[in-house]
């Protein structure tokens, strides 16, 4: 596709409408399902999958069964970024709809440890890799849907539309488990309520499927099958041509992972099992924080195609290393507003660098290649920075009692970030063949 033909695509058009909520409804589905497992890891996993530890060991063991969620998303990368630059973006991304929908409610159906014993955090466990290696294919393909689509000059806005998904399904997720809680009591909500939402996931997957059905394969792949120019092993060449594009655009993402943790995650524990406040108070925070963010991504992403990725990130970065002390401090206030105000800056920071992120990192990579680069880098740099996130959190806190240690680790993750941006090249200008 010419660069005249790309930069007259209209972005405003009915089906550029449809194409954003096709990119948007897979990672919102991810991020719902993801934000349902971790509350559940934060407040009920430990007693109804763990519950022969110490509490505090229980939600170490939930958020480590949460790890495994990241640690097969390299798996899916591999295998669904190669399908992906062979078969296509569309065929890839109904494939991992309904293969992450059906893990979803099996997890809702599962047996607890009273009932199986042992087998049922391991059926936990091998459910949570299945369900990572189906997300480790998907963001790549939501990304490139609505990127080789549209407008050259919008690739920040148009890529932004699937990073809208974290707070929209984190949103959704946190408004039906604010709404079980609230209707059911406590006994009620441990014995079966938890349930519900792991069940409510087949609306999201079934809502997904009706607007993906209609969404063609997008231009430049069509070009390549056209031209005969598709990479005959598309991994390979990522790992022996375009390495250093890999280690940048997986880079970039680190810190904003941990940052997430730290906000989302371990915000649950530390305001329940810490300052010994109610759930809903944590929740609130959770979904005022990323009702903000779901705002803010888009105009982050589109402030990127007019001053470049590289400062509207870098801003975020430098923002994140604050709050990283910050944010504890408005939470030992015990103060609701300031617990509220906490979470929501933490997660504006988060949104000026998850806006321009998805662009930057498929700018990184060549058309015949870039579903498989992107997957990689998106799936490895999501490993060392979100897998491990909530567990280290935890571990250091339960080791050292103090939250220093805890900030400390965020920073040290957005300097990763920071020294990634500055090595990487500027890309918002380039067009996206190159």
């Amino acid at each position: 596709m010419t660069a005249t033909t790309a930069s007259h695509t209209p972005a405003e058009s009915p089906d550029m409408r449809k194409l954003a909520s096709a990119s948007l409804i897979g990672t919102t589905l991810e991020w719902y399902e993801f934000t349902i497992y971790n509350t559940m890891a934060a407040l009920i996993f430990n007693k109804v999958f763990f519950p022969s530890f110490d509490p505090l060991v229980g939600i170490i063991l939930a958020f480590s069964t949460y790890a495994v969620g990241y640690v097969s998303r390299p798996f899916g990368g591999v295998l669904f970024g190669h399908l992906g630059d062979k078969l296509g973006r569309r065929f890839v991304l109904v494939a991992t709809l309904v293969l992450m929908g059906v893990t979803t409610l099996l997890m809702g159906l599962l047996p607890t440890y009273e009932t199986i014993g042992i087998a049922s955090p391991i059926l936990l466990v091998l459910l949570r890799f299945v369900q990572g290696v189906a997300l480790g294919g998907e963001w790549a393909g939501a990304v490139l849907l609505s990127v080789e689509h549209g407008r050259q000059d919008r690739r920040g806005l148009n890529a932004s539309f699937t990073q809208m998904g974290p707070s929209a399904g984190t949103l959704i997720a946190t408004a039906v488990i604010a709404l079980v809680t609230l209707s059911l009591s406590d006994q009620d909500f441990l014995a079966w309520g938890w349930r519900i939402p792991f069940i409510l996931s087949v609306v999201l997957v079934i809502f997904g499927l009706w607007i993906r059905r209609g969404v063609e394969e997008t231009p430049m792949f069509k070009e390549m099958e056209e031209h005969n120019t598709k990479a005959e092993a598309p991994i390979g060449e990522v790992l022996g041509q375009h390495w250093r594009r890999l280690v940048v655009a997986g880079g970039v993402r680190i810190g904003s992972d941990v940052l997430y943790a730290l906000v989302v995650v371990f915000i649950l524990t530390y305001v329940t099992q810490v300052l010994n406040l109610p759930r809903s108070l944590a929740l609130t925070a959770v979904l005022v924080g990323a009702g903000f963010n779901a705002l803010a991504v888009p105009l982050f992403g589109l402030l990127s195609d007019k001053i470049g990725r590289r400062p509207v990130y870098a801003f975020g970065a430098l923002g994140g290393v604050v709050w990283a002390f910050a944010f504890f401090v408005l939470l030992d206030t015990r103060e609701p507003l300031m617990i509220v105000l906490g979470a929501t800056v933490g997660l504006l920071f988060h949104a000026a660098m998850y806006g321009p992120q998805a662009a930057f990192i498929v700018e990184q990579f060549p058309t015949h290649v870039r579903y498989s680069g992107a997957s990689l880098a998106y799936t490895f740099a999501g490993v060392v920075g979100g897998g491990f996130a909530p567990l280290i959190i935890a571990t250091l806190f339960q080791r050292y009692g103090t939250t220093t240690a805890i900030s400390l680790y965020v920073v040290a993750a957005l300097a990763i970030t920071l020294t990634m941006l500055a090595v990487a090249r500027e890309t918002y200008r380039a067009h996206l063949s190159e």
